[in-house]
């Protein structure tokens, strides 16, 4: 059950992804993120008050949130710092490149995580997951050559590493959610973390955009801003459900979702009408061997 959970996220995600490039083409971006997590802490803010106020309503449902003190909202404020921290970049990335290049960037997050999982935990590697990771610097490798060929360096373009912090910082919140699911309610950590986000970006809007407001680009609503916080929160939503189950495995679920690029590839395509499709086909289907691969060195 977890594992189709996981891929009902990945489709989720992939649109998400689709929104995403929608909204911030000719946009300014911090405004976009505003919303977005204002948009999110509004789907959760009424399950938090009617969970307080009347918990019969909810009780025993999959909405319901539980009310949890300062040691538990302590480690779901760190989240919200992550979260936030790899969406500032990666909004900022998604709005300077193709997403057919983003999308595959953001699929090497597995192997990020499962790194992690090395470094951090100690775990090791068997022959499978090695070439998971081989394929995946491999099909990086060729991915900044299709780049070239549009006129991004991988080396220099500072766009290109906000991409990479991102999944980078992902890869990080995707190792703590396995912690935070393990002692913590789904729904007190998915709904907190939206309202913490919200107050945290406010912060920064104050800042860093509305003094420069009408020096950078301006801001324009677009009816997409709102479906990315809908698509991104069910996704969340699944995702969350599925690391609470039983059984359920991090590196395989993050592996499954990360299968979202194949959503947003094709939009790429059929949409945006993007460049150099043929070799980053290729790119593609590297990432997604190598994927493969770190499914069965999970299985063994």
């Amino acid at each position: 059950m977890w594992l189709l959970l996981a891929f009902c996220s990945a489709v989720l995600l992939g649109f998400y992804d689709v929104f995403k490039k929608k909204s911030l083409t000719d946009n300014a971006v911090l405004p976009v993120l505003g919303l977005n997590t204002l948009f999110s802490s509004l789907i959760f803010l009424p399950f938090i008050l009617v969970s307080y106020f009347h918990p019969a309503a909810l009780e025993g449902s999959l909405f319901y949130v539980p009310q949890a003190g300062w040691e538990v909202h302590k480690f779901i404020l760190l989240k919200s710092f992550i979260v936030l921290s790899s969406w500032m970049l990666g909004y900022f990335g998604m709005k300077h490149l193709p997403i057919t290049i983003v999308g595959p960037i953001n699929a090497t997050r597995p192997v990020m995580t499962l790194v992690g999982a090395m470094l951090v935990f100690g775990e090791r590697l068997n022959l499978y997951q090695w070439i998971g990771v081989l394929l995946a610097v491999v099909s990086f490798f060729l991915l900044s050559r299709s780049g070239r060929k549009e006129g991004i360096d991988f080396k220099h373009d500072r766009w290109i590493w906000c991409v990479v912090l991102a999944a980078l910082l992902g890869a990080i919140s995707g190792l703590y959610d396995k912690f935070l699911m393990g002692r913590f309610n789904n729904m007190v950590v998915q709904s907190w973390y939206n309202i913490y986000q919200l107050f945290i970006m406010g912060g920064v809007l104050m800042v860093l955009w509305w003094p420069k407001r009408k020096t950078t680009t301006p801001f324009r609503w677009d009816a997409c801003i709102l479906l990315i916080s809908l698509f991104l929160s069910a996704a969340d939503f699944v995702y969350f459900y599925a690391l609470g189950m039983d059984g359920s495995m991090i590196s395989i679920v993050s592996m499954v979702r990360r299968g979202s690029v194949v959503v947003s590839f094709l939009f790429g395509a059929m949409i945006f009408r993007e460049k150099n499709l043929k070799s980053k086909v290729t790119d593609l289907l590297l990432v997604l061997l190598g994927m493969f691969f770190l499914y069965l060195g999970s299985r063994n």
